[in-house]
């Protein structure tokens, strides 16, 4: 057993999650506390810091006597360089040296890597992903990310933005996405596009057993799936459309690079059914044969640490 400890944080929208884990995956210590993100870059990197030294804390450890500290950071980043280039749930964030700055704050070697990419290596090196060296790892909650490994390495591309599977375009004339392009997979496939179609639904007086459910509130995936359970059948279409339309994304990302595992991780695998199984049926159909030859499909194992995991294996990974 590898006994060394490093920390791992993740940087969410609403939640900073740190933890303190050995070498080999054991989380020993961990905090979480509010982001509070409209306070800006300064007051949340303060939040970071106070967060990892809690956790560290929590594990019998000091910063000087850890490996190191690894961030997981939405939106589009730099890992060469530490730097967030444009998170868009964080105001102000734009170009932000984060590795750079926690580093001096924390005293410990400090690397950085975007979220998905550090959960998908997360589960390969902990998770659901042990042993294989060729994964896709697509997190499917507000919006829809992705994060690649090839040959046991994570991929980022010649910029360090790859894996944005909810950004493949798939219906040119679609409606508009928050990329602020047009048709991608997050516009038809994401929580918010399945609210989005579901109160449309409701002000046409399509769906009133989820108008009930709702409550005059907006329509959420968690209250169409409800609706569909209880017998909704525009719910249980609205969930099975954009299960199709996830899957058509999820058959370019396979044909492009033909992993031997694909993961699927983030609030909305619990749609089941009624969502995940028309996705990976139309995934099948759609895919290539030799791509789908041996392709195993499963869900992710590590929960909301899956980022701050991959954030630790990646520090270990530096150090050694």
């Amino acid at each position: 057993m590898d006994e060394r400890i490093a920390a791992g944080v993740d940087l969410g929208g609403t939640k900073i999650l740190s933890i303190a884990a050995t070498a080999d995956g054991r989380v020993l210590g961990e905090d979480r506390c509010p982001t509070d993100a409209a306070e800006g870059p300064d007051a949340v990197i303060g939040r970071i810091v106070a967060s990892l030294r809690r956790a560290i804390d929590a594990a019998g450890a000091t910063p000087e006597s850890i490996i190191g500290a690894g961030i997981s950071t939405p939106g589009p980043c730099d890992p060469s360089r530490g730097l967030v280039l444009d998170a868009p749930n964080l105001p102000g964030w734009k170009n932000v040296e984060l590795a750079r700055i926690v580093r001096a704050q924390l005293g410990t070697p400090t690397v950085l890597e975007h979220d998905a990419a550090a959960a998908c290596y997360g589960e390969c090196r902990y998770g659901a992903g042990i042993g294989k060296r060729h994964v896709v790892y697509a997190t499917l909650g507000t919006g829809v990310g992705g994060g690649i490994v090839i040959d046991g390495k994570i991929y980022g591309g010649a910029s360090g933005v790859a894996g944005e599977i909810g950004h493949m375009i798939i219906e040119p004339e679609g409606p508009h996405c928050n990329c602020g392009g047009r048709g991608c997979v997050e516009a038809f496939a994401s929580g918010v596009a399945i609210g989005r179609e579901a109160d449309a639904s409701i002000a046409d007086g399509r769906m009133p057993l989820l108008a009930e459910l709702a409550d005059g509130g907006p329509a959420t995936a968690e209250l169409v799936l409800r609706a569909a359970e209880e017998g909704e059948r525009e719910a249980r279409r609205i969930l099975e459309r954009a299960g199709h339309y996830l899957g058509l994304g999820l058959a370019g990302v396979l044909n492009s690079f033909n992993p031997e595992l694909l993961i699927l991780g983030g609030g909305l695998v619990n749609l089941g059914s009624y969502y995940i199984e028309p996705a990976v049926e139309t995934m099948r159909e759609r895919a290539l044969e030799q791509v789908l030859d041996g392709l195993t499909v499963t869900n992710a194992q590590l929960g909301g640490r899956a980022g701050a995991l991959g954030a630790v294996a990646l520090m270990v990974d530096a150090a050694d």
